[in-house]
């Protein structure tokens, strides 16, 4: 859930999530069970952990605050500790905006049927049946919930980022850190500084509005000027609770998640750790991605928008590497979720292990212009169903060949389509994609 914190994300019903998430993540019986909770930087966090805390407890499952830390942070927690977990963060957006998103146990993200059970909870709640719950009444005297505060997972969390190199250090490695004034502000540059990396860090001040203020993943511009103005060799950004990082090279050129997870990909291959030789990916991801795989003869899954269903398909098939464009990197076999830190470092052993720069490194695929737009004011439920829409798609998809291509698909929470159209050129990609605005426009408006 994320929203306008305190106008659309209430404390109230947060704490009817609360309820509802205890009751669901919980299971009937739930003295003495636990659920984590962590936070990023923003200002509402406090107010909406209260509220969190208040319905976990009301419904006699115990709470323990990890205090202010990165999403992959919590998952690790949760996995290790085999119990549910929750995060309040609205991630890359702005810091009035905040969001609360849970883990089963075992750190990984909800299921469909999970999340459809925790809705159908909440909606009965906010109807007034709240001594309806799972296990009857609400619990009373000695059958309520605690809060219990725990500091040690940022130590572990740490400790198991420093491990992840197996030894192996950073030593020489000059790199600038964007921390996005968020969860990864105090975590990064430590643990880049344990390994022996020379870290400049960057927006690491958080102060609880200044949250992806012109900063992190979302605005790299100041990253990719520091990092030519120190002479550093690589340049890493985070957004708001760390789960996602982009890169830029010594020369201040952006390098983004598909880059980074081709040359990870070769990489994790040629040390025999890329299992079946696969790896997953969204149907956003750049057809370049695609073209230099196959020309490596690696092979790619793709999954609909969304790191969940790039971590389902991984781990349905086995797989050790996914992630998305946006900088959202799975690395199964050490998180169970994406984490930026771990990203970056692993992209930083790469570079140091090969004594290689990021931009010969990115240069292993050729990102094809991607032009994508959002036509709104349309019936999306009719997309599916429009032949003449359909067929103007198939005729652009017969101009642009093997070295294009077309998606549309409608937003999930907005009166709109978009549109994204990948070409040899960028006047090509604009002009097909400007066709197929119209056509959007006239069939569905």
């Amino acid at each position: 859930m994320r929203g306008l914190a305190n106008a659309e994300l209430t404390p109230e019903l947060t704490l009817a999530l609360g309820r509802a998430a205890a009751r669901v993540l919980g299971g009937v019986s739930r003295s003495g069970q636990v659920l984590l909770i962590g936070r990023d930087t923003r200002r509402s966090g406090d107010l909406l952990l209260a509220a969190l805390v208040a319905g976990i407890t009301a419904e006699g499952m115990d709470a323990v605050d990890l205090g202010i830390l990165p999403t992959p942070a919590v998952a690790r927690a949760s996995a290790d500790a085999d119990v549910p977990a929750a995060m309040i963060s609205a991630s890359h957006n702005a810091f009035a905006d905040n969001g609360i998103k849970f883990f089963s146990a075992g750190g990984r993200k909800l299921s469909d049927e999970t999340e459809a059970d925790i809705e159908a909870e909440l909606e009965r709640i906010l109807q007034g049946k709240v001594l309806a719950g799972l296990a009857g009444e609400v619990p009373v005297g000695e059958g309520v919930g605690v809060l219990r505060r725990s500091e040690s997972e940022h130590l572990a969390y740490d400790d198991a980022l420093v491990e992840a190199l197996q030894g192996r250090r950073l030593d020489g490695l000059h790199v600038v850190l964007d921390c996005a004034n968020g969860a990864a502000s105090t975590s990064a540059p430590s643990v880049f500084r344990r390994l022996g990396a020379m870290v400049v860090a960057i927006h690491d001040q958080p102060d609880g509005v200044n949250i992806n203020a012109r900063c992190g993943s979302t605005h790299p511009e100041s990253l990719q000027a520091a990092v030519v103005a120190h002479g550093a060799h690589v340049g890493f950004a985070f957004d708001g609770d760390a789960d996602r990082m982009l890169a830029v090279d010594h020369r201040g050129e952006l390098v983004d998640g598909d880059q980074l997870m081709a040359m990870t990909a070769l990489d994790m291959r040629d040390r025999g750790l890329l299992k079946h030789n696969t790896v997953v990916v969204t149907v956003m991801t750049n057809l370049g991605f695609k073209i230099a795989m196959r020309e490596k003869n690696l092979n790619v899954v793709e999954t609909k928008v969304g790191d969940r269903y790039v971590l389902e398909a991984i781990e349905e098939g086995g797989f050790s590497l996914g992630g998305e464009q946006s900088g959202h990197i799975i690395l199964r076999d050490r998180a169970s979720t994406g984490d930026g830190t771990l990203s970056a470092l692993v992209v930083a052993d790469l570079l140091q292990r090969k004594g290689v720069t990021l931009a010969s490194e990115a240069a292993v695929m050729r990102r094809l212009p991607q032009v994508l737009r959002n036509v709104k004011g349309v019936d999306r439920s009719r997309l599916a169903s429009s032949p003449a829409l359909w067929a103007d798609v198939a005729a652009a998809e017969l101009e642009l060949g093997d070295s294009g291509r077309v998606l549309l698909r409608p937003s999930g929470t907005e009166a709109l389509v978009r549109v994204m159209v990948e070409a040899g050129t960028r006047e090509l990609a604009e002009s097909v994609c400007n066709r197929l605005c119209q056509s959007v426009l006239r069939e569905l408006g």
